[in-house]
């Protein structure tokens, strides 16, 4: 059914190339370009998926952790060059949110209803809180040093991003080191129900639809976010809501579909471990690579220097997530209390007047 879906939205992608050829309406050209990205996202993270049944776990992992979230990172970096820090930051903080409340919420609800109770690998849960933990604690830093601190010179806000984002990225590397090799059979369980589909899969096809998705969404991003900042002031929203709200809903809706799916199949494993992944994949990976290239394409103010409410919520968000998951069990309860504590954010970061 979803896969009927994608195929009808792709028609999207040639609609938004002439409305941005032809210089049509700006609100047409940002929403169909917007939805042009959904398609391609879902064709990207199902050929990532794929390759990974044909390659196996260590391979797979290393294409997901590439491609895991192509999405996010070349709509960040396109917006990035264009020097929406802001909104930079904000969707970082946003794809979080969206992996650990959104995500998990909606996995929880939709596999509650279905089965009632679920059980996983409460140790995947843990392993990935702890890794979290570590992730927000450095994104929260910066913050506090400038909370806490009378005066503050930028350099030194921006030495201490550099030096917390290669941190971040040597963990993620060991995370890797630690999922994939050394400690791989704690994942084994979440891959059973993905190799039994092996010799059906043709590789060459589903390489070429990774490459050509990941081409198309980044040209679909340049088009979106040359229109982003007018059509989203046009209707008083601020770089802070599109960035944590709007962006991750467009760049993660292949998530979205992918743990709704697993969790039906009462595979909350691998349902935990997409969700978990994905934030860790983005705080560990993306927010620091980031700042990183900030530095190297003239875009110095691109820091871990978060908007506070954001590193709260991140905190919270974390910490409710952990609650939830380490047991072992869900229910359709759960998963309403996730996704209650997300639209409860959500409203916070519209009303926001940053």
């Amino acid at each position: 059914m979803y896969i009927l879906f994608s195929v009808v939205l792709l028609l999207f992608v040639p609609l938004s190339v002439a409305a941005d050829i032809l210089k049509w309406n700006s609100e047409l050209i940002f929403i169909s370009s917007a939805v042009a990205i959904i398609p391609l996202s879902l064709w990207l993270s199902t050929a990532i998926e794929k390759i990974a049944v044909v390659t196996g776990p260590s391979i797979g992992g290393l294409i997901n952790a590439i491609f895991g979230n192509a999405t996010l990172l070349i709509i960040s970096l396109i917006a990035l060059k264009e020097g929406l820090i802001d909104l930079v930051k904000a969707s970082i903080t946003g794809s979080i949110l969206c992996d650990l409340l959104l995500y998990m919420g909606l996995g929880m609800l939709a596999g509650g209803i279905r089965y009632k109770e679920q059980n996983f690998q409460s140790i995947l849960a843990r392993v990935n809180g702890s890794s979290m933990t570590l992730a927000v604690l450095a994104v929260a830093l910066p913050t506090l040093v400038i909370d806490t601190s009378k005066v503050v010179d930028p350099s030194i806000i921006k030495n201490l991003s550099i030096l917390v984002a290669a941190i971040l990225l040597i963990v993620y590397g060991l995370t890797l080191l630690f999922s994939l090799k050394t400690h791989s059979f704690l994942y084994e369980v979440a891959m059973v129900n993905k190799e039994a589909d092996q010799e059906q899969i043709n590789l060459t096809i589903w390489i070429g639809v990774l490459l050509i998705s990941t081409i198309l969404v980044a040209y679909e991003s340049d088009i979106f976010v040359g229109q982003i900042e007018n059509v989203t002031q046009g209707y008083g929203l601020t770089p802070l809501f599109t960035g944590v709200v709007l962006l991750p809903l467009i760049s993660d809706m292949a998530g979205i579909v992918t743990v709704i799916r697993l969790s039906l199949k009462n595979n909350m494993d691998l349902t935990v471990a997409t969700a978990m992944g994905d934030s860790l994949l983005v705080s560990l990976f993306v927010a620091p690579l980031l700042v990183l290239l900030g530095q190297l394409i003239g875009q110095t103010n691109m820091d871990l220097d978060f908007n506070p409410f954001q590193v709260v919520s991140l905190a919270i968000s974390l910490a409710v997530c952990n609650l939830i998951s380490f047991s072992g069990q869900s229910n359709w309860l759960d998963g309403i209390l996730l996704l209650a504590t997300y639209l409860i954010f959500a409203l916070g970061f519209f009303y926001h007047p940053a």
